[in-house]
């Protein structure tokens, strides 16, 4: 790190959160409670340190400082998250890689996701969304986990794989994610790696898990190999890819790379889609101007993929529900150099972490934070959210590139069954928070009532 200039303030330590116990550091607040732990660290400062087991680890608190860190190349894709992410994602695909074999994965992935290639997969989008309303009956119980991963499954599957085969593998899929994705949530806040190699019943029941998530995704290549067929689509160019030599991609890295469409893509949309259902029941005014909407866009006939765009308050809809239960709630970076966050020492090698979950309830960035609130994304409501107090698919290089593709199937989903059904939580259904690597409701359960 270059010494301070003269005149420039000496950089500071961050202080320490207190809380920490033996061992463990703060890894047991972030298993006991770590919403709310994670919410209570700006009353620290806006750069906090931690333990998690014997790593001290630095938590951004403020939109300002997780804007920074997101643009600064002094950051990359590391950390607690990502390695105990590794065991799903690998070290070859776009999630996880860095530097320039991230830029050459991102050119190859990038095309299916830009904005004008987005209404190709519409016809598809409007078949799911109404293929879900079609399916439930009024008066039935919804299993909205399981619901929301097919849908969010069959539409990554057929736009993306071209796959019409994946009803029976989104629910493994499903299953399987739920397991892995809580037990690598356990692996990343309480660091203690050789207990999880001991043959207890969890750790089998995620390592099972975890096996037959690889064994899906390996099915699914070897098909389209033995099909022999090249429809226009992201596997065609994952399986005809070069790498900087203008050889082809390895095999682990095109089995690392369809990991990273089907499953944290799957596993983030499907959540949103729960957290979207359980919008429409507890909050029915809402629910109604939804169905308001699309009707005086539709003129009464099916939603489709072009209305999407006219559908302004269902898509603040969306976005509501996002800021208040972001599936992503937790990410982390590692510094790869001396470097410094709002004036405090950040060392080479130092893992940081942020939660957007706590910095879009920030109450100093949202008036009523906690009140779920669309319209305060109407032009002249939005101007007063501080940047990057929300930025539910990041920000820089790391930005996800299916941005536009989830909102389309959010907002068509959300105006779909809007307009089909009011919602009822049933008796038995359990909307509390499930925190894993993503945050979902534990197990909401709905019924629909026709309009």
């Amino acid at each position: 790190m270059k010494p301070e200039a003269p005149g420039v303030p000496e950089l500071r330590e961050p202080p320490r959160a207190g809380g920490g116990v033996p061992v463990l550091g703060h890894g047991w607040k972030l298993v006991r409670d770590p919403l709310a732990f994670m919410s209570r660290l700006r009353d620290h400062g806006d750069v906090v340190r931690l333990k998690l087991g014997p790593k001290t680890v630095y938590a951004v608190t403020t939109p300002a400082l997780t804007g920074a860190l997101a643009l600064s190349n002094d950051f990359i894709i590391a950390g607690p998250l990502w390695e105990s992410l590794e065991g799903l994602l690998g070290k070859e695909g776009v999630a996880t890689a860095n530097g320039p074999r991230h830029r050459r994965q991102r050119r190859t992935i990038q095309p299916a996701f830009r904005l004008d290639a987005i209404p190709a997969y519409g016809s598809i989008m409007e078949e799911e969304a109404h293929a879900l309303t079609e399916r439930w009956k009024p008066g039935e119980t919804i299993d909205c986990t399981s619901e929301s991963f097919r849908v969010a499954v069959r539409i990554a599957a057929r736009c993306l794989l071209r796959g019409d085969y994946m009803d029976e593998r989104a629910e493994r899929l499903c299953v399987a994610l739920a397991t892995v994705f809580r037990g690598m949530y356990r692996r990343m806040v309480v660091p203690l790696g050789p207990l999880y190699k001991l043959p207890l019943p969890a750790n089998r029941e995620f390592n099972r898990a975890l096996a037959d998530l690889h064994l899906l995704v390996d099915e699914i290549v070897a098909e389209r190999r033995a099909s022999g067929q090249k429809p226009d689509d992201l596997l065609t160019a994952l399986l005809e890819a070069t790498d900087e030599n203008g050889d082809p991609i390895g095999e682990q890295e095109i089995h690392d790379q369809v990991v990273a469409i089907l499953t944290p893509g799957s596993e983030t949309v499907a959540s949103t889609i729960m957290w979207l259902l359980h919008m429409l029941a507890e909050h029915p005014e809402h629910a109604d101007r939804v169905r308001d909407e699309v009707e005086a866009v539709t003129g009464g006939r099916p939603v489709a993929f072009a209305d999407v765009r006219g559908l302004r308050h269902t898509n603040n809809v969306v976005v509501e529900s996002m800021r208040l239960s972001p599936a992503v709630w937790i990410l982390t970076r590692r510094a790869v150099r001396d470097t410094e966050l709002g004036g405090y020492r950040i060392p080479a090698g130092a893992d940081i972490v942020y939660s957007p979950y706590a910095i879009q309830r920030d109450p100093k960035s949202y008036a009523r934070n906690l009140e779920f609130d669309p319209d305060r994304w109407l032009p002249d409501r939005v101007k007063d959210v501080p940047k990057h107090a929300m930025s539910p698919f990041s920000v820089g290089n790391r930005k996800c590139p299916s941005d536009h593709f989830s909102m389309a199937q959010l907002t068509l989903i959300t105006a779909a069954l809007a307009t089909k059904y009011r919602f009822e939580q049933v008796a038995g259904s359990n909307d509390g928070t499930r925190v894993g690597i993503t945050l979902r409701p534990h197990d909401l359960r709905v019924r629909p009532v026709a309009r």
